[in-house]
């Protein structure tokens, strides 16, 4: 799932996009009202975690854009303002949850997964699927044919990133600045040993194999033709 982080203190910004990060997710972060806003009503994000004081434009301007946008993904404030008033006007402008500054990581995550699973209640579903594969989104649980399989954060990043873009040859760069954040770097194989992992994981026990290599240019997860 992909999070949206609207935060212009560096050092905040980067907790909150590493711990994210390392809890599953994919993470965007913005430094000001203006990039926040932009990426909000130009990307797809399952969740936005906004600041209220930042540079160009407030958090507030940044949700009635979301929302005039047409938009219902989960907002989270999390802000050092801490009046009744301020949070009574978050809630009022279509905001899902507001937590004070200083904050602890552990309730943050909480409360980001509460609104990920109440927001998931009106979308496609929280399971994905390819043959008998399932990566549950919530439960943070892949199996295939019935048997758990164990995965890292990351192999369960590049898997979901795989499953969305089920039957689309993803290039390496994509993958690595999707579940790495990184820019690709042709001396790095940190991709090809992820893809290595994960079908040690999820097709070398069975006879269907669902992930490929596309020589020259990326991988791809799907189901081969003629299989039921």
């Amino acid at each position: 799932m992909k999070i949206l982080v609207v935060e212009d203190e560096s050092k905040t910004g980067t907790y909150l996009k590493q711990g994210l990060s390392e809890a599953g997710f994919v993470v965007d972060l913005a430094a000001n009202g203006f990039d926040g806003l932009h990426l909000a009503t130009s990307e797809s994000y399952d969740l936005a975690v906004l600041d209220v004081m930042l540079p160009g434009i407030d958090g507030w301007q940044i949700l009635q854009g979301i929302r005039r946008a047409g938009s219902d993904m989960p907002v989270l404030f999390l802000t050092a303002r801490d009046q009744i008033e301020d949070r009574v006007k978050g809630l009022e402008l279509g905001a899902d949850d507001y937590l004070v500054k200083p904050f602890a990581f552990s309730e943050l995550l909480a409360r980001v997964r509460t609104l990920l699973r109440r927001g998931s209640k009106s979308k496609e579903g929280d399971v994905l699927r390819a043959a008998d594969l399932e990566l549950d989104l919530l439960r943070r649980r892949a199996t295939r044919g019935g048997r758990r399989i164990d995965l890292t954060a990351k192999e369960f990043a590049l898997l979901e990133l795989l499953l969305r873009r089920q039957g689309e040859v993803l290039p390496r760069s994509l993958i690595a600045s999707q579940v790495w954040d990184m820019n690709f770097d042709s001396d790095t194989n940190v991709v090809e040993v992820a893809v290595r992992r994960l079908r040690a994981k999820i097709d070398d026990d069975f006879e269907m194999k669902l992930v490929r290599t596309v020589r020259g240019m990326g991988y791809v997860l799907d189901v081969p033709e003629g299989t039921a």
